[in-house]
Order: C-alpha cells, then structure tokens, then sequence
C-alpha cells in the first residue's frame, strides 16, 4: 500500500509525516495568526489535504477544545463538523479523522463482552475489510458514516441499545451505602459489645491490642488483594466467588463459591440465634418467659429471620436503608461507652470494677492473666470471627455502580475504622475496669487493713476474695461490662440489636446473590433452578427462599456451638483463596494482570494466604480438617466434569508460562534415543472426516508422543483462509470432546504438496517436532487425476528428504467418511427445521387465531426456517442411489474398528529392512494400549533357508535385549524367488493401462510416446526393477499364506528411488504388496536408532 503525495505539498528533503501547526476554529485566519507560534506536536496527517481534516490540538490557547472530549473512554465528541463523504467522487465511505478508510478511532464500545450490562458492544471493522481493496460502488447512508467511523454502533446493535434502557430502573450503590456501611457494620458484631473486655481482661492490654492486630494484618492482606483483583477488569455479581473464579478457575471458585455461599446462609441463623439469646436474657430479667429458654429462643429468632427475608425480598434499596439505620443505633451504642467512660463512676458501679481512668489500672491490666485453660491462641481464636466481614460488600457486587473503586475504598477504610474502634474501646475499658471485682459495696478498705497492691486496693476497694471464690463482675468475669461502663445502658442493648441484626441482614443478602452467581454459571448442573432472577436489579428470590430454609433449619437447631467453628473456617478459606487468587496471577505474568490498585506485592498475597490457613487450625483444628476436605471433594467434582468455561483465569496463564518453560528446557537437551516417541503428523484433513487413521495412530502416540491431525486447503488464499479460520475451533473442539490427544493445524497452500512440504518443516515447537509422517493409502489412485498420485508419491520423497519417517495406513473400506457426515447433517438441518416448524404451528395455535395464517409465517420467520435448496450433483443423491443403508454401515463399521478392544489375537510385524526400529517400536507400543494388550507380537524377517536356526536365534538375542515381549519369531527364507505366474499376471494387469512399450516402438515412435506420456511406466524401468517387482507380489503372497488372520500387519515400506522409479509403478507396488489384507500398517523409520540395549 503506497500514498501518493503532490510535489506542491511536501517540502523539499522533508518527511511525508508532516506535522501542522492548526487552530481548532472554523476559519484559516486563525490558523494562520497561529503560525509563527513554536512548535507544538500536533497529530501527523497526510500532506496539505489534511488541513481540512479534523485534528486535535494541545496548545494551551485551545485547551477548551480539548476539554470537550471525555476522559474516561465512554465518549469523545467534538463540535467540529465531520463529513462523510469524498468531495472529489462524491462516494460516500466510513470515515476516521477524515481519511477515507475504515479504519476506527479507540473506544471502549469494542472491548466489551457481548450482552454487557454497560452499554452496547460495537464491532470494529475486520482487518479483512481493512486489508482488501474497498469496493467504490457501496454507499454509505449520510450520517451513519459518522456513527460507524466513531464507534457509535454497527447496524443490528438495536437490540443491545434497547436491552441498556430497560436496565434504567436498576438501583445501584455508591462506595459508602453499598460497601463501607456493610463492612462496617459486619465487622463491628457483639463481640464489641460482650466479648472484647473478656479478651482484654485475659490477654491484657499489651497482647490484646497484639490480637486485634494480627487479626486486622490478615483482613488488610486480604482487602489489598481482593482490591487488585476487583481492579484488573469489571466486576460482576458473585462476590468472593466471581473473584477467584475468575482468577483462579471454576474449579477453586466453584468449590469455594458453594461452601461459602452455605457459610453466608448459616451466618444468619448464628446472628439471629445471638440476637434471640439477648432478647430471652431480657425476658428472665423482667420474668416473661413464653416457654423455657431454648424454644423462646427458636420462636423470637424463626420472626426475626421471617421479618428479615421480608426487608431482603422487598429489594435491595429497602435493605440498604435498613442498614443504614442499623449502623446509626451502633454508633451511638458506641459513643455512648466512651462517654460512659468519662462520667464520674458512683459506689455501685466501684464495687462492681469500674473506676474511670486510672493509670494503676492501666499498668495492672497491660500484662497477661490467662486463667486455667486459655492462652493467647485460644483467645485468639474466641476474638477472630470479630475481624471478619470483610466481604460484606464485596458480596453484592453486582449492585454496586462501580465495583472497581467502590470494594477497594470501601473495604480497606471499613478495616481501618472498625480497627482504631476495637483498640480504641479496648484500651479504654482496660484503662477503667478492673479484672475481678464483688458487686459488694460493703468490700471497702477500712483503717488499719492491710491493702494487697492490687490497683483497687489502692482505689479502697478490697477485692481480695476473688483470689480464692469466683466473683461475679470485672473484666474476666461480667459480659455486660460495657453496659455498666456506658452512660446509658440500654442503648448498648440496642447495640448488640444492631450488630447481630446487620450482620444477619448482611448475610441474608449475601448468600443469594453469591449463590446466584455460582449457579449462572452452571458448574453445578442440578443448581441451574436456582440462577433466575426477577425484577429490575435480577433479584435472586429462589436463593433468598433457600437461604431462608436453611437458617431456620438451624434455628431450630438452636446448637451452633459445633457449627460455628467450620463456618469461620469457611470465610477463612475464601480469605486464603483471595490472597492465594492474587499471588497466582501475578506470578503467572500475563499481560492481562494488569491490576489499578497498585499497592500490592505478590509475595505478601502469598503470606496472606499461608496465614489465613495458618489462623485456620488455630482456630480449630477440625473444623480447618473438615473444610480442606469439602473443599477438595468439590474441586474434584468440577475438575472432574470440566465445565465449559472460559475465564482466561491465571492457571491458564500459568499452565502456558509451565509448558513454555518446558518446552525451552527440553531445547537445552540433546535427544536421546532411549526417550525416542513417535510424534506424528497425521494427514486426516479435518479430523472427523478419517476417524480410523486419527484412532491408529492415537493409539500409539496417547500420553507418550505428539500427534497433530492436519489439513490443507486448496484453491485460492483468501477463501482458502477464510475456511480454515472458522473451521479452526470447531475441529480441536472435536478432538477434545471425543477425548484425543492431538493437536490440528490447517495451511492454506495453492498446492496440496506445497501445504505438506510446510507442514512437515514448519510444526511443532522445539524438541516437539514431527519425526514421523502418517497417512493413508489412496484407495482411489487408479482413478485419480495423475496430478494427485504425483503430489501423493511426492510428499513420501519430501518426508524422506526431510528424515522424517513414514507410516502408511491401508484398511478394506478406506478412511474418508465424509459422504457420511454430510448426509448426518443435512439430516440434522431438516430434523432442526422440522422440530421449529412444529414449534411455531404449536405457538400459533396457543394463540387461539390471532393473527391468523400470517403470524405463522412472521413466527417461521424468526425462527429462520427456510426451504433447503436443491443441490446439483449431490453425493447425497449418488450415496442413496448406491443403497445408502449398506454403504454408510460398512463405512461407519470400518472407521470405528479401532476404537473397539481388539480380541486375543496377533501384531505381525514383517521387519524386513532395518529402519532404526521404528517398525518394531510402533507395535510394541500398541501392545500396551488397553484396547491392543490382548495381542501377542509375532515377528517376521528374512533369512538364508540354510541358516534359519542360527538366524531365529540371533533375532531372539536381539529382542531381547531391546526387552520386546514377542509369541514367536519366523525366519522367511524364500522371499527372493519368483512369484507364481497368477499373481504375477495379476501384477502385469495391474499396471497394464500405465505401460509405454516403447521397446515394441522405433526409436523415434518411443522417444515420441516418452516425450508425450513422461508419467507411463518404460519398458526399461520395468526391467531394471524387476526384481523388486518381483520381491513386491512374492511378499503379498507370504502376507496371505502366514497373516491373513492377524489383527493387525506392519510391514517394512519399500523405498522408490528418486529419478528411478516412476509414481505410478510405486503406487502398484504398493497396492500388490497390501492387496486382500487385514489392516496393514507401512513403516520406514528415519535409518536412525530408536531402540537400544544400553542402560
């Protein structure tokens, strides 16, 4: 492609990429006053024609002119007016910059998936219609130039333009109401409340604030990670689930997806069943029990979770005010204790620990007081579940306006709040409260007693009997501390509502929305009932549904001691997920990790990973057991039924960066015979269309050898190329499903021969090269054009001169089923036309008459139906005048033959020429297939008749030592002498039509017929290979006498000399050799050892 450019436009010596100096205005004035400016970049253009182009310039007099296009990749507009057509032709093309290609500016419409939520997909143009010349007769309607050239849509984006508008109604959230409100109020549980002066009490001040922060050092590694994650690429529904099957595979997000979503929904019977018990504490205290404690605690809670799927199933807006105000009652529970703190304490509340700020108290509660039983990992562990929640936002995903920068902010400014709070208040109540205390304010000190040292004692409280009875208050001992400590105790009841009642909600949430999204993607077949959704924001209600039953289940239960342990084992385990999801993509470097969060390293994912496994058994050691072992149970079960999916997850990146290394690695190592494989090249043309010669030779190169089944097309490049692209998929697809190891490469050539000469150069990678040609024998070369069988003969010779070894494959029926498959899908397409009229006539009838006889045909409309036009000389019709039936059964049966386990039987391998062994290795191989190890090897050479003994001997010492299991061995000594005169004369038959006898010609006749039919078979060729001709059928003839019952026959290839023997005389040798035979497999290794004795 050239440009022409006038010599009036381009100064002399200078570049054709000019770079103007121009104004955004309309007029020249303005560029012109411009010109004397510096030189400024400007966008490079073609010649003085580009002055009228549209340009964009970043001088800062013209910044408003930039300032009108949108920054974010959604739109750029312009005021400038943009023409769509050729002022000099008046043809109208598509337009970028004003240029008359095809070619389209960036936009983000490109790159999003089909169906996206976010707006239309828009196709750019193809770098086919790019690349080819532009037809000058198309026409482009005014003004959609202009919306094509700017990726404003492409004609049938209709659909997805209307599918955006019904999304208007949508309620998304923002990064404080969707995910900071959540987090915080997740993290922030009645531990707050009953449990963290208990902690503080037992550890102290020192090791409690140590707790808090491993705790929080494990919730922070895994937001850093989860906020690279959410930050490589849109963020759909699903949570925890979406991001690590995305990163990882379906494999880990199914497994962690089905268990976590569980979690969630067992979550919420743990908080109701927590809020229950606060409400039947108040109900003995005011002495209104309903029934005992454990069924009040079964009936408050079975309202509570009703009342609660009730706010969840009337929408997300509805929960999301509820959380709000949820969070509201906790703050001011909150603030409440720390004013509490600072209201002087009366002589009730001394006896009972609390003494306001006190620096003796301060010192006395800093070190530790484990009592009998506890230590710092088990408070640990007690305190733990409190950190956590910090997937509460991340949970809904899908209804956040934007995930990307929504969950990052969100989650890390959650932990950072929630953890100045937890040490806040626990310094705090530490700093005020003592660790035992009587509730007795008779406890005083009076004059003369003598004081203990203890900080109360120094306060004139004597709470020395604790030492020696257990009391009832102080840090260790009263739950309600907090409630003491606060300035109005009810509010910290209400607190402990709001804690336990969000983190329900929260949970009930979740569950659904995770559980929808692992059902979406169907990896869990029998789940599929559950992926439905209703309404505006796709609320998942069958998951809400189920969630609901399984909380009440456990409701009911109203055990969760034995539960709740394995349920925080299984948030931990999606924690280590995440941060491992972090680790394995940056470690696999694919370009497409491309996190915006920056702030992250690879190696603290790792350790954030290691440590969430680490809390995990500390914990509870069982429990981390008992979720290794689901987890595992359901890896194997996705990995085992391989879901079609497709997510570009980083252990595909890291399996292509493995098998790279590798391949570079096996590069760095000479071959060695001993791990000699065949890795064949199978000429199948497409791999369904010559299934037995694909099965033969998977046979012997499954798990052990490289197979790659090619096809090369033949005519002209372009549609040549256009075949073969869209057929690339499909046919690897085939060989996938049908469960072969192979690979399929296809060329474009404009010769069949050519296509093969590249294929056997250029396959392979490295050390994964091609060392051996399969190919099946042309059954047809008697009727074929001479073209073919040249270009037939003619790949064994470039094999050859490339030392690449040769195998050919005869069988009865030969392999090609393609008039066979063609049939099979002609029959598909009229069974599927038949099965969618049959719908539309039903559809139509439903409708009781409406729209009558046309609505029929508008209904088949849709549903594509059309009348198959007649094709003319169909093989379709010739196959079914050859009684179809009977044919296609004989076919079919042979190119299934050896898929089918093969009975005890016989491998006869007539190792007649010493190729290197690969004509003995081949069948040794397939005696260890499966379908092959019935067979015994039987093993036949030539040999002197006076020396068989000695010779059979000698080959059995060999074997031997090639450590070859074999039946027996059979010396043939008479393979040198002459056929009988019927198979020769069978012989002479056949080559009969492709004989010149000149020798019965004058000189001159001859010398004509050779000049005019150069492809015949001489006289004196056939005399000087007579011999060979002769070896040819005496060898058939000992073929039908010792193996015409084996179930398979390798024999040695005879070799055609280049320049001496013709095509087609080698093509009846090879048809004598073969002819009335079980399947015969022709072998000529490369002269090079394959097999040797040496260790």
């Amino acid at each position: 492609m050239s440009v022409n450019t006038p010599s009036s436009s381009v100064p002399t010596g200078a570049s054709r990429f000019q770079v103007h100096v121009v104004n955004e205005g309309r007029g020249s004035g303005a560029a012109m006053s411009d010109s004397t400016d510096p030189p400024h970049y400007e966008e490079t253009s073609f010649g003085d024609e580009a002055q009228n182009r549209l340009r964009i310039s970043f001088r800062p007099g013209n910044q408003e002119s930039y300032d009108n296009f949108i920054q974010n990749g959604d739109a750029a507009k312009t005021d400038t007016t943009f023409h769509a057509y050729d002022s000099h032709t008046n043809t109208y093309y598509l337009q970028t910059f004003g240029h008359n290609t095809m070619d389209a500016v960036p936009k983000i419409e490109y790159y999003r998936n089909t169906g996206s939520v976010s707006g239309p997909k828009v196709n750019r143009p193809s770098l086919l219609e790019i690349h080819e010349q532009l037809a000058k007769n198309v026409a482009v309607a005014p003004g959609s130039a202009d919306r094509v050239a700017n990726g404003d849509g492409m004609p049938g984006d209709e659909q997805a333009e209307n599918k955006e508008e019904d999304t208007a109604g949508v309620v998304k959230f923002g990064w404080v109401k969707g995910v900071l409100v959540r987090c915080m109020l997740n993290i922030w549980g009645v531990m707050l409340f009953i449990r963290l002066s208990w902690i503080v009490g037992e550890a102290g001040i020192g090791l409690g604030v140590i707790i808090i922060g491993l705790s929080v050092v494990v919730t922070t590694l895994t937001g850093i990670s989860m906020s690279a994650i959410c930050t490589n690429g849109v963020v759909r529904g699903g949570g925890a689930y979406y991001l690590i099957s995305r990163s990882l595979g379906p494999e880990f997000g199914g497994s962690i997806g089905l268990i976590f979503a569980f979690a969630n929904a067992v979550a919420v019977a743990m908080y109701v069943v927590g809020f229950a018990e606060t409400v039947v504490d108040l109900l003995k205290e005011s002495d209104s029990m309903m029934v005992d404690p454990t069924n009040d605690i079964r009936i408050i809670g079975s309202i509570t979770v009703v009342i609660l799927l009730g706010i969840s199933v009337a929408g997300m807006e509805w929960e999301a005010k509820a959380q709000v105000i949820l969070l509201v009652i906790l703050l001011i529970a909150i603030a409440n204790f720390f004013i509490g703190t600072v209201i002087p304490s009366n002589n009730e509340k001394k006896s009972r620990g609390f003494f306001n700020y006190q620096a003796s108290i301060f010192a006395e509660n800093f070190g530790p007081s484990f009592t009998k039983g506890e230590g710092f990992f088990s408070v640990f562990a007690i305190f733990f579940p409190a950190a956590t929640g910090i997937l509460a936002g991340a949970n809904i995903s899908g209804d956040l306006e934007d995930p990307q920068d929504a969950i990052p902010r969100g989650t890390m400014l959650a932990i950072f709040i929630t953890t100045v709070a937890y040490i806040g208040v626990a310094i705090c109540v530490a700093a005020c409260v003592v660790r035992d205390a009587t509730g007795s304010i008779n406890d005083t000190i009076v004059s003369g007693m003598n004081c203990n040292g203890s900080a109360a004692c120094e306060l004139g409280y004597d709470f020395s009997r604790c030492q020696h009875e257990p009391c009832q208050y102080g840090l260790m001992n009263n739950f309600q501390v907090m409630s003491m400590v606060s300035g109005f105790g009810p509010l910290i009841t209400a607190g402990i509502f709001s804690a336990t009642l969000s983190s329900a909600l929260a949970s009930l949430v979740s569950a659904p929305k995770v559980f929808q999204a692992l059902c979406k993607d169907n990896i869990f077949k029998g789940l599929q009932f559950f992926a439905k959704g209703y309404g505006k924001n796709n609320e998942p209600l069958r998951g809400y549904l189920l969630t609901f039953v399984i909380a009440m289940a456990f409701i009911l239960i109203a055990e969760l001691n034995v539960i709740a342990p394995i349920i925080s084992n299984f948030f931990l385990a999606s924690y280590a997920l995440i941060n491992f999801s972090c680790f394995h993509a940056s470690y696999a470097k694919s370009p497409g990790w491309r996190p915006a969060y920056g702030i992250y390293n690879m190696w603290v994912s790792l350790f954030g990973a290691i440590l969430c496994c680490a809390v995990m058994f500390v914990i509870n050691w069982w429990a981390a057991v008992i979720t290794y072992v689901i987890e595992l149970s359901l890896y194997i079960y996705v990995t085992y039924k391989k879901p079609d999916v497709n997510w570009g997850s980083s252990t595909q990146a890291l399996s292509y960066v493995s098998a790279l290394d590798n391949a570079l690695e096996l590069t760095t190592v000479e071959d060695h015979v001993k791990n000699f494989r065949p890795q064949c090249i199978v000429l199948t043309g497409g791999p369904m269309a010559r299934p037995a010669l694909l099965d033969i030779t998977h046979a012997f190169t499954k798990n052990s050898g490289l197979c790659i089944c090619c096809e090369v097309f033949v005519g002209p490049r372009k549609l040549c190329v256009k075949e073969m692209n869209s057929g690339m998929a499909k046919k690897q697809a085939w060989l996938i499903k049908n469960k072969i190891k192979a690979f399929y490469a296809a060329v474009a050539a404009d010769y069949f021969r050519d296509g093969v000469r590249s294929l056997l150069q250029a396959s392979g990678l490295g050390r994964m090269k091609p060392n051996t040609l399969v190919i099946g024998y042309k059954k047809n070369w008697r009727k074929a054009p001479l073209s073919e069988i040249e270009n037939y003969v003619g790949i064994l010779h470039d094999a050859f001169d490339f030392e690449i070894g040769v195998v050919i494959v005869r069988i009865s029926q030969g392999f090609d089923i393609s008039p066979v498959l063609q049939v099979q899908d002609e029959l598909e397409k009229l069974e599927q036309e038949r099965l969618a009229l049959e719908a539309a006539i039903k559809d139509n009838e439903s409708e009781e008459g409406k729209g009558g006889i046309r609505g029929l045909f508008k209904k088949a409309g849709k549903l594509n139906i059309t009348k198959p036009a007649p094709k003319k000389d169909s093989n379709i019709n010739t196959i079914q005048s050859m009684h179809v039936g009977e044919f296609n059964q004989k076919l079919v049966e042979a190119s299934a033959q050896f898929k089918k386990k093969q009975g005890k039987g016989t491998i006869d391998v007539w190792w007649l020429f010493d190729d290197g062994g690969l004509t003995l290795l081949i069948p040794y191989i397939l005696t260890l297939r499966k379908k092959w190890k019935d067979c015994k090897l039987r093993i036949y050479v030539g040999g002197k008749i006076n020396r068989i003994e000695e010779e059979k001997i000698s080959m059995a010492s060999l074997l031997s030592k090639f450590r070859i299991k074999f039946a027996d061995i059979h010396i043939i000594g008479d393979i040198n002498i002459k056929p009988n005169k019927e198979s020769w004369k069978v012989f002479e038959e056949l080559i009969e039509p492709y004989r010149l006898h000149e020798s019965h010609k004058d000189l001159t006749t001859a010398e004509k017929l050779k000049r005019e039919s150069p492809w015949k078979i001489t006289d004196a060729e056939l005399e000087a290979v007579k011999e060979k001709s002769y070896r040819q059928v005496r060898l058939n003839e000992l073929l039908q006498e010792h193996s015409r019952a084996a179930n398979l026959i390798v024999l040695s290839l005879p070799v055609a000399r280049k320049g001496s023997i013709s095509d087609l005389l080698y093509m009846a040798w090879l048809e004598i050799l073969t002819k009335n035979l079980p399947p015969v497999l022709l072998v000529r290794g490369n002269h090079k050892n394959v097999l040797t004795f040496y260790s």
